[in-house]
């Protein structure tokens, strides 16, 4: 199965108020993400992977423990990272649904808590990466975090909320104030709906 770059589910200056500028959608979705798709195109052209899922390329090319990790994982993981990332934000959100707030507040002890974890957990992460809010295999809910493309698919978890923290997705609106991104993404952009329908 070729990727193919997914129109975003809202238009380019639909976050804009919200802390994320049409340019920042226009260099991370149309260039950015673009590249995934066509590299990954590219990478998988001719081998055992083409014609494959992208959720079966991401784990099949996994290297637990790997220095660096191939070009077709690279490339295909950043491309459903992506995915998931557009949609898990939105304009004009409400609060976030009670079972999801429940499933928070047992696993965290609170929603504040959750927030100041999953930040810290962005804010720690080494150079690029993401943050991730995950159903684990045993049901509990844990804030982990991966580094370049890495993401809960390697390890058999739900991704329920993602955080890009590579530079590209906040150096134009937030300069190198990584823990504002952060803040700002939990508290304006996450659509809380798409977080908890994912449960």
């Amino acid at each position: 199965m070729a990727f193919t770059l997914p129109d975003l589910p809202y238009s380019h200056d639909a976050l804009a108020d919200l802390g994320m500028s049409r340019e920042t959608l226009e260099y991370h979705h149309d260039i950015h993400h673009k590249a995934y798709v066509d590299n990954g195109n590219k990478a998988i052209e001719g081998t055992e992977w083409e014609g494959k899922s992208v959720e079966e390329i991401v784990k099949g090319t996994y290297q637990a423990g790997a220095v660096a990790q191939n070009g077709i994982f690279n490339n295909a993981s950043q491309f459903w990272n992506h995915n998931q990332f557009w949609e898990m934000m939105g304009p004009g959100q409400t609060g976030m649904p009670g079972e999801l707030e429940s499933a928070i507040t047992e696993s965290f002890g609170s929603v504040d808590k959750f927030k100041d974890e999953f930040k810290a957990a962005g804010a720690g992460q080494f150079g690029s990466g993401w943050a991730w809010l995950v159903k684990d295999t045993d049901g509990s809910l844990k804030v982990t975090k991966t580094e370049n493309g890495v993401n809960p698919l390697c390890f058999d978890q739900t991704a329920l909320l993602g955080c890009d923290v590579w530079e590209h997705s906040y150096y134009i609106d937030f300069r190198n104030k990584r823990p504002a991104y952060l803040d700002n993404f939990l508290e304006k952009l996450v659509n809380w709906e798409n977080v908890a329908s994912r449960l």
